[in-house]
């Protein structure tokens, strides 16, 4: 069965022990972890400010599975000027960042960190930029070779259909490199739930969801993006690795506190995985009112 756990872009005011604690509480058995690298407040809970003997003690005490460190880590930055800008400027300074994450990922015990592709700059060809992209990509991937990592790359910017985020993928040529699957995002741009997962195939590692009404976050299952048809087809597929939920309150701070949502969230996903003692367990959380985000 796929393992659903919470972002924590959710509660970035919550420590680590408080996502830990609250995890099995509100109904989940694993987090991903959100990190903006050494030396960011961005999140209190980013184990990038702790040791990592330190978060796995924290988090495995109570239980809780860490199983993907997300990073905005993306590799599409131009070198310039061209040509001579491989000799004066810092063209690996997005490799570096996702290098460090991998260590941290090591650190920590997390198999999968996230990064993205994403645009393709003005005036550039998408040939061009998705060389560049794919060149340091390899690069992080070397890095990551016999450490027991894996990378996801999330679909989004000019990589958001399932086809495009798998043309980076294949282009990358190494079997440490996959995808971490936003439905959201997906939907967004076309794509159906099931021709997704058909698409991507085995390099599915992570799924990603998230509900939307008219655009804005809502409760689980009562938007328009079809997270339950996505559920049941990863299902069908058996597949087998994290099921994330977002709600984004780190970026949309006027959203429901993680502690009104979460739970509801974890019931939903359990009573789509036909597990009642899951869905038993995460609506202990509850009651909670329907929640809708509104505009920044």
């Amino acid at each position: 069965m796929m393992k659903p756990a919470f972002s924590t872009v959710a509660c970035p005011e919550w420590t680590l022990a408080q996502v830990a604690e609250r995890a099995q509480s509100l109904g989940f058995e694993a987090v991903e972890l959100r990190t903006f690298g050494d030396q960011s407040a961005m999140f209190a809970c980013d184990p990038a400010l702790t040791s990592g003997e330190k978060v796995r003690r924290i988090v495995g005490e109570r239980g809780v599975e860490i199983l993907s460190l997300a990073t905005s880590t993306g590799f599409e930055e131009p070198v310039r000027p061209p040509v001579i800008g491989y000799a004066i400027s810092d063209t690996e300074r997005t490799v570096r960042a996702a290098q460090r994450a991998i260590d941290l990922a090591v650190a920590i015990e997390c198999p999968y960190v996230r990064v993205f592709g994403f645009d393709v700059p003005a005036r550039e060809g998408r040939a061009s930029a998705m060389g560049r992209m794919v060149k340091r990509l390899t690069m992080v991937a070397d890095h990551a070779h016999n450490m027991g990592i894996r990378i996801v790359i999330e679909n989004g910017g000019a990589f958001g259909r399932a086809t495009e985020v798998m043309q980076l993928v294949e282009a990358c040529q190494s079997p440490l490199i996959g995808v971490c699957y936003n439905l959201a995002t997906g939907f967004a741009a076309g794509d159906s739930p099931q021709e997704a997962i058909q698409t991507i195939g085995d390099r599915l590692w992570v799924g990603r969801i998230k509900d939307l009404k008219d655009r804005r976050p809502c409760e689980l299952g009562m938007g328009d993006v079809p997270c339950e048809v996505f559920v049941r087809a990863l299902m069908a597929r058996e597949f087998e690795g994290p099921l994330v939920y977002e709600w984004d309150r780190a970026w949309i701070p006027e959203l429901a506190p993680a502690e009104q949502v979460l739970g509801g969230a974890a019931a939903k996903i359990w009573s789509w995985l036909g597990s009642k003692t899951g869905a038993q367990s995460a609506a202990k959380a509850m009651p909670m009112p329907t929640v809708t985000g509104r505009r920044k």
